[in-house]
């Protein structure tokens, strides 16, 4: 079954562990804000009856925790619950754990909770009991399994797959068709790694929108652009972003399987480019 763990950068609390192992942390029945994230939308009131739709916006998502301590004794019990103080001081991850390991997870700070009623939630013996409130800026769970598609220069573009014919280019050239398997439910964001020799990168979504670079790579130079932050830098985080083409569209991959197109032009065999994406999740369960 699924495991629900706080992750911090030198911790992960296993909110799992009274049920497998008869002491530990423990995350109660009664935990909120899994589920879909609140949304704002936006209306547009003209002088007749009603009003247009316009858009929505996805706000940030608020999850309630309550959580039991079971621990050996009063010194076992001050300890756990050092932890779990430490772990919630700062910002952590709050993480689904799969049965096959993957992780669907969100940053989350405690802004709320945490207290106890003595003599109703904890003597200081050896159990404790509260609730802890968190927020998630980002309102999506991302996946811990990278999803990575790889074109090499100078020869034949392979498939990425064994149902995608293969296309045969110019010595020269770098191009081929990449299969951007989405498995989350909400559109997720390609990183796009390019290494030298080569110029002018182009990328060419299932839409039709086209991100194109004009830049010249030399042998061992690489180029990375991160389509949701919107940078575009070298491999010594130099700013290359001003050798965009006019009105560059920093595309997104749409849930399920769709098929993009990638080319460099004047390649080796040393040149290649790399799109990789986190499939992310409006919910998790």
């Amino acid at each position: 079954m699924p495991k629900l763990l706080l992750v911090s950068g030198a911790d992960t609390i296993d909110l799992g562990e009274i049920e497998e192992h008869g002491i530990g942390f423990q995350a109660k029945a009664g935990v909120t804000g899994l589920g879909l994230p609140p949304v704002s939308v936006q209306w547009l009131e003209g002088a007749g009856d009603g009003a247009s739709f316009r858009g929505t916006r996805v706000q940030t998502r608020d999850i309630d925790i309550p959580i039991e301590i079971l621990a050996l004794d009063r010194a076992d019990l001050q300890k756990r619950v050092t932890r779990l103080a430490v772990v919630l001081a700062g910002g952590c991850s709050l993480a689904l754990e799969d049965d096959d390991g993957t992780r669907w997870s969100t940053e989350v700070w405690r802004v709320g909770g945490g207290e106890y009623t003595y003599g109703v939630n904890s003597v200081g013996d050896r159990d404790f009991e509260t609730v802890i409130t968190l927020r998630a800026g980002d309102p999506y769970f991302t996946s811990s399994a990278q999803q990575v598609r790889t074109i090499s220069g100078a020869t034949p573009a392979s498939p990425f797959l064994s149902t995608l014919a293969a296309m045969p280019v110019a010595p020269s050239q770098a191009i081929g068709s990449i299969n951007l398997y989405n498995a989350g439910d909400v559109a997720a964001y390609p990183v796009w790694e390019v290494r030298g020799p080569g110029d002018h990168f182009t990328a060419t979504s299932p839409r039709g929108e086209v991100l194109k670079w004009n830049g010249t790579l030399a042998a061992g130079e690489k180029l990375i652009i991160d389509t949701q932050r919107g940078t575009v830098l070298d491999g010594t985080g130099a700013n290359r972003y001003d050798l965009l083409d006019t009105a560059p569209r920093f595309w997104s991959v749409e849930p399920g399987e769709s098929t993009a197109g990638a080319s460099l032009l004047n390649t080796t065999s040393a040149s290649q480019i790399t799109c990789s994406w986190y499939p992310r999740k409006w919910m998790v369960i």
